[in-house]
C-alpha cells in the first residue's frame, strides 16, 4: 500500500471525527468584534489541538481575539498551516442560519470560511504524524481572529511566522470545483476627503465653495482609474456631504475601496490617488489610507508549491486545478515576503458571507488527503 493510500485510509477513517470538530466550531459563533465570543471559540480549539498533540500557546490581544499559535513535531523545517477563526456572523445568526445537514451540504455561518478549513488542517497533520510520515518536519498551525477586518493585530505574528518557514499552505476555500488560488489581488481602503466654503444656497450661492461639487469631480478622476483590463478595480463604496438643501456643503467625503494584481499596479494607483487635486478655487482634497493587503503574485515558489500540489493530486486520483481571485488572506502578508505560498486548500463549498454558506461533505475527506499528501512531500523535501 502507497503512503497516499495509506493517508486515504486514515483520513476516511476519521471523517466522524473531522466533521464533528467542524460543528464544535461552528455552534461557537466569534464574530471579529466580539471579543468574548472569539476567544470562547478559541479556547475550545486551543483545547482540541493539544488533545490531538500540540503544543499550544495562545497570543493575547487586548483589540482583538487572542490569536491561537500551535506546533506539531520538532524538525528544523518549519511548514506554516494558516488561517483565522473569526466570521463576518453576529453572535446569534445561528438562529436564523442554524447548523444543519441538508443531503450533501452542511450549513451554518462561519463553515466554510474558515472552520471547515482548521478541521481539515488538523486531520491532516494527525495523518501526516500517525504515519511517522512528519519526523522530519514542524508543522505550525497559526489561526488568527482579525482576518475579516484587515489583520491589524495578527500582521505582525503571522509574517514572524512566515520568515521563518520553508512554505505556508492557507486554509482558506477553494475556488469552484476545488481549484487552488495562486494569486490574489492586494487590497486597499482610501477615504477621500474635500473642504469647501459654506454660504446659503440661495442668497449667497456665489461665495460658497461646495465640496459636494468638487468630490462629483473626484469621483470621476477616480474612475479613470477603474481598469478591469488590468486587473484594477477602484469602487467609491460610500459618499457622504453636507448638513441641508439650502446649505452650500463645506464638507463630502468617499471612501474608496482599490484592488490590484501586482505591486507595481498598486503602487501606480496609489500615487495616483494620492495626487489628486482641487478642481475648484478654494477647495482642499485630503487622502488617507492605503493599501493594506499585498497582492499575492504567482512567483516562481509558489509555482513550485502548486506543481507539488498537483503531483500529489494526481497520485490521488483528483486533478487539481490554480486559479485567482479579487480577495485578499493573510496569505497575501506570507507571498509579498517571498516566501512559497498556496491558497484555497481549504472545503469546497459555496456562499461564504452569504446566508446559504456551506461546504460540501462528501468533499471533506478529499480535501484532508490531499493536504496530508501535500505535507508529506514537504516534509520530505530538500527544497
Amino acid at each position: 500500500m502507497t503512503t497516499s493510500q495509506q493517508l486515504a485510509g486514515y483520513c476516511r477513517s476519521q471523517e466522524d471525527w473531522l466533521i464533528g470538530t467542524i460543528e464544535a466550531l461552528v455552534t461557537l459563533e466569534s464574530p471579529t468584534d466580539v471579543k468574548d465570543a472569539v476567544d470562547t471559540c478559541g479556547a475550545e480549539l486551543a483545547r482540541r489541538l493539544a488533545e490531538i498533540g500540540g503544543k499550544v500557546t495562545t497570543v493575547t490581544t487586548s483589540s482583538a481575539g487572542n490569536h491561537l499559535r500551535a506546533e506539531f513535531g520538532s524538525g528544523s523545517r518549519q511548514i506554516l498551516l494558516l488561517g483565522h477563526f473569526d466570521t463576518v456572523w453576529p453572535v446569534g445568526q445561528l438562529q436564523h442560519m442554524p447548523l444543519q445537514r441538508d443531503g450533501d451540504k452542511l450549513m451554518g455561518p462561519g463553515v466554510l470560511d474558515m472552520k471547515a478549513g482548521i478541521g481539515l488542517a488538523m486531520l491532516a497533520t494527525r495523518a501526516l504524524f500517525h504515519l511517522a510520515e512528519g519526523a522530519q518536519a514542524r508543522i505550525v498551525m497559526l489561526w488568527t481572529t482579525d482576518e475579516e477586518t484587515g489583520s491589524h493585530t495578527s500582521r505582525a505574528l503571522l509574517e514572524t511566522e512566515a520568515r521563518q518557514s520553508a512554505a505556508v499552505l492557507v486554509l482558506e476555500p477553494a475556488l469552484p470545483g476545488g481549484v487552488l488560488k495562486t494569486s490574489r489581488k492586494g487590497c486597499g481602503e482610501y477615504e477621500v476627503v474635500v473642504r469647501g466654503e459654506a454660504a446659503h444656497a440661495g442668497v449667497d450661492p456665489g461665495k460658497g465653495v461646495s465640496a459636494i461639487r468638487e468630490l462629483a469631480r473626484q469621483i470621476l478622476a477616480l474612475e479613470t482609474l477603474h481598469d478591469l483590463s488590468r486587473g484594477v478595480s477602484v469602487n467609491v463604496g460610500i459618499i457622504s456631504g453636507g448638513t441641508r438643501p439650502n446649505v452650500v456643503a463645506a464638507e463630502a467625503r468617499a471612501r474608496v475601496d482599490v484592488r490590484a494584481p501586482t505591486m507595481a499596479e498598486a503602487d501606480r494607483v496609489d500615487t495616483a490617488i494620492r495626487g489628486l487635486t482641487p478642481h475648484l478655487s478654494g477647495a482642499q482634497v485630503e487622502v488617507s489610507g492605503g493599501f493594506d493587503r499585498p497582492p499575492m503574485e504567482r512567483t516562481a515558489g509558489v509555482a513550485r508549491l502548486f506543481e507539488m500540489a498537483q503531483q500529489v493530486g494526481s497520485e490521488l486520483g483528483q486533478t487539481i486545478g490554480e486559479g485567482s481571485t479579487g480577495g485578499g488572506s493573510d496569505g497575501n502578508f506570507c507571498a509579498a515576503l517571498g516566501v512559497p505560498t498556496l491558497d484555497g486548500l481549504g472545503a469546497l463549498g459555496d456562499g461564504a458571507h452569504a446566508v446559504h454558506e456551506h461546504v460540501l461533505v462528501s468533499g471533506l475527506v478529499h480535501r484532508a488527503t490531499l493536504l496530508s499528501a501535500l505535507l508529506t512531500l514537504l516534509a520530505a523535501s530538500s527544497e
